[in-house]
């Protein structure tokens, strides 16, 4: 197959794994699909080729817009969709990052081997449950004031450090190092903080998951060992974002630059992408509150850690440290950031969107830690909760091919409307607990619209990366005790 149709949309295979929508008509740019025919044929099933289609109208876009192989339908931009935009000449779409702005994960690692849990699942997984706060609404592992919550969207996670919640290594095993100096928590809308303040450290609900796993397999002995990952260690996944934070602050915004930017709007065809100028107050604004929310998820997930440590210290009755819980590495999916790129030869500032995608830097980029600087930064694609998740390592060929960007997850086959209709959430309870997995939600609804069978085959999600070079297979991961909200 060298082409394929959707509706009046034709691909053409450029090369194996490449999919391109040549430039026409009002496209400022080339669209690019990474997938193999299994997954386009999937991520075709919904609006995904349209949404990107209409991203390459974004004023300053370059090279091409990017859907990565775990693509499919968001608002306005698809889920999986990378953009590289002129930090000078071109634009900043709240649309292109997401209402949850850092969504993102982060792995811990411990020197725990799964016989170690052996018998104290079911007692891992309730205490576990018990502890961190989930699903809707407010509740956090900590009830911050207007202080800390200020202090909190300035500093990340180097707030966490100063306040017992984190140590230095946490810092720095984080991306950007857990920290967004471009900040401005004064433009971060007064709604926006009240919905964050009693959610600093909490899960929330939809896809946001804690879950222990267990290393199944060692597919790169030397950058496994770099990482400090081995065959049947205990590893523990946390994923969630800016919580109501997040949310309400893109969604203020984007009614803003409606109002403001209506000419752009008006070339646009979609609303949802709605964009402010580069240079322009709302932009500024915009990007400086964004970083403040993305500061926000690193406390959120960094308090969550701290919570799960001292859990761990209960069940098997060692300090955190003597267990080796030390941050493996902490990813963002829904941001957008001033990164320096090669244009047509000339390196140059791009606000480089990714929604739903991670950021897969190689070795020798200085942004990646000093622990990896030589191997490359871990990539962390988690599966869904009855399948195996993967940590990756930044590829050669990413900044060339992606922007420096991956998928960041397996990718959803079906709405959770879908789902509810075709699972009942006791019913893949026990079979996952028929396999060993031990899951626990606030609702059998949550279960239901997380069932295995709701996302694309990681698998496959995986392999592609690994082919296109742009992500290094390193280890897979298998899930043990499963906690949502």
């Amino acid at each position: 197959m060298t082409t394929f149709e959707v509706g009046d949309i034709t691909l053409r295979e450029i090369r194996e794994h490449v999919w391109e929508i040549p430039k026409e008509g009002d496209m400022r740019v080339p669209a690019r699909v990474f997938a193999s025919e299994s997954l386009l044929e999937e991520i075709a099933e919904d609006k995904t080729i349209q949404q990107l289609r209409n991203a390459t109208h974004l004023p300053g876009i370059k090279k091409y817009a990017l859907c990565m192989p775990d693509g499919h339908q968001g608002y306005g931009f698809p889920v999986g969709g990378v953009a590289g935009i002129d930090a000078e000449d071109g634009c900043i779409s709240p649309g292109a990052i997401g209402y949850d702005i850092n969504c993102g994960i982060r792995m811990v690692k411990t020197n725990l081997t799964y016989d170690d849990l052996n018998g104290r699942e079911e007692k891992l997984v309730d205490a576990l449950f018990e502890a961190i706060p989930s699903g809707l609404g407010g509740g956090g592992v900590i009830e911050g004031d207007h202080g800390e919550l200020d202090a909190a969207l300035e500093r990340g996670v180097e707030w966490c450090v100063e306040e017992g919640y984190a140590v230095e290594s946490d810092q720095s095993h984080c991306e950007d190092n857990g920290f967004r100096a471009d900040a401005t928590p004064e433009t971060v809308p007064q709604k926006a903080k009240d919905r964050g303040q009693n959610q600093m450290g909490s899960l929330g609900s939809g896809n946001h998951f804690l879950e222990v796993q267990r290393v199944a397999d060692v597919f790169d002995e030397p950058i496994a060992e770099a990482y400090g990952l081995h065959a049947d260690q205990v590893v523990i996944l946390i994923h969630c974002g800016s919580r109501g934070l997040g949310h309400q602050l893109c969604t203020e915004y984007l009614r803003e630059i409606e109002k403001a930017h209506s000419g752009l709007l008006a070339q646009l065809p979609d609303r949802e992408l709605a964009a402010a100028p580069a240079g322009s107050q709302l932009a500024e604004d915009y990007y400086g509150a964004m970083c403040a929310a993305i500061n926000f998820a690193w406390v959120n997930r960094q308090l969550i850690t701290h919570r799960t440590r001292s859990v761990f210290e209960d069940v098997f009755g060692e300090p955190w440290e003597d267990l080796g819980m030390e941050l493996l590495y902490d990813v963002a999916h829904n941001i957008a950031k001033k990164e320096v790129h090669d244009v047509d030869g000339e390196p140059t500032e791009l606000y480089v969107h990714r929604k739903g995608a991670t950021r897969a830097f190689p070795a020798g980029r200085p942004e990646v830690p000093d622990a990896y600087r030589n191997v490359g930064q871990p990539v962390i694609v988690p599966g869904s909760m009855g399948a195996g998740s993967y940590v990756l390592c930044g590829g050669e060929n990413s900044l060339d091919v992606s922007f420096g960007s991956t998928a960041h997850g397996a990718g959803r086959l079906m709405s959770r409307t879908q789902a509810k209709r075709e699972f009942w959430g006791e019913d893949v309870q026990d079979e996952l607990r028929r396999r060993k997995v031990y899951v626990k939600a606030q609702s059998g609804a949550t279960i239901a619209e997380e069932a295995p069978g709701v996302y694309k085959d990681v698998d496959e999600v995986v392999r592609v990366s690994d082919e296109l070079g742009i992500a290094r297979t390193v280890v897979r991961v298998e899930p043990i005790c499963n906690i949502k909200g």
